[in-house]
């Protein structure tokens, strides 16, 4: 039975691990009343519930969590990254295909980038590729306008302060000049919001196209705008260190996304 002691897991944790939301955006749904354990609508996160206690999200039952899975999806331009919008703006998990569970994205790309966006259905795969300590460099083609002088962005590479708020070093290719623009390859292992858009634009230039093509080993590749492909286990489990089989395997009634080799 849930409680306030020690025993179980907070409710939180539990929501993240279903897949629900991050451990923060479930403590807000807590808040705004939206979560129920036992038929109880609850109003603080400081509650720990075990395996017995029935929890609902907005009047629907949450599900036991599957075992820790992973997709690869090509975020087109244009939408959010967020379950929801106050602007009414499309959101990334608005044009997933009906196939997926309950999912939620590994870090963010603004509306007007593109390209890799992980998604997990389990909070604490979200957190663990998240943290910087994970040590996996982040990917991006970077299209400016103009032609910068040599050694323009040699800052870059050995980190910069932009209002107040200190970059890591970053690695920096030149690829290719196409018409007023140049080709950009940048790699960085933070991911703060807008990080290389406003890195660029203390250098002086204006990105004009902004695309992930790989989050440490996971690649973009030949994947198009909009498509979403399954990350195998045992390729998860091999990047990851993990040396167990999963104590829960997924649904048998839930269809299969495509995946990768």
């Amino acid at each position: 039975m849930a409680d306030e002691t020690t025993k179980g897991d907070r409710i939180a944790k539990v929501l993240s691990r279903a897949g629900v939301a991050s451990r923060r955006d479930s403590e807000k749904l807590i808040e705004a009343g939206r979560i129920k354990v036992n038929g109880k609508k609850i109003l603080s996160p400081a509650l720990n519930v075990q395996l017995n206690d029935k929890i609902e999200f907005d009047g629907e039952p949450v599900e036991a969590p599957d075992e820790p899975r992973l997709w690869l999806y090509h975020k087109p331009i244009g939408l959010v990254t967020s379950a929801r919008d106050e602007k009414g703006r499309q959101t990334v998990f608005d044009s997933l295909p009906e196939t997926l569970p309950r999912v939620m994205s590994v870090g963010r790309l603004d509306m007007s980038s593109e390209g890799l966006l992980l998604l997990t259905n389990d909070g604490g795969l979200k957190r663990t590729l998240e943290l910087p300590s994970t040590g996996w460099t982040r990917r991006y083609r970077v299209r400016i306008k103009g032609y910068p002088q040599e050694g323009a962005f040699e800052p870059l590479t050995k980190g910069i302060t932009v209002e107040g708020e200190h970059f890591q070093p970053m690695t920096v290719q030149l690829d290719r000049k196409t018409g007023a623009n140049l080709w950009l390859t940048i790699g960085l292992k933070e991911g703060k919001n807008r990080e290389i858009r406003r890195a660029i634009e203390f250098l002086g230039f204006t990105v004009n196209r902004l695309i992930r093509i790989s989050y440490g080993p996971f690649q973009l590749r030949e994947l198009k705008p909009g498509e979403v492909e399954e990350v195998k286990r045992r390729v998860l489990a091999d990047q990851l260190g993990w040396s167990t089989k999963p104590k829960v395997l997924p649904r048998k009634s839930r269809t299969k996304p495509t995946t990768r080799n």
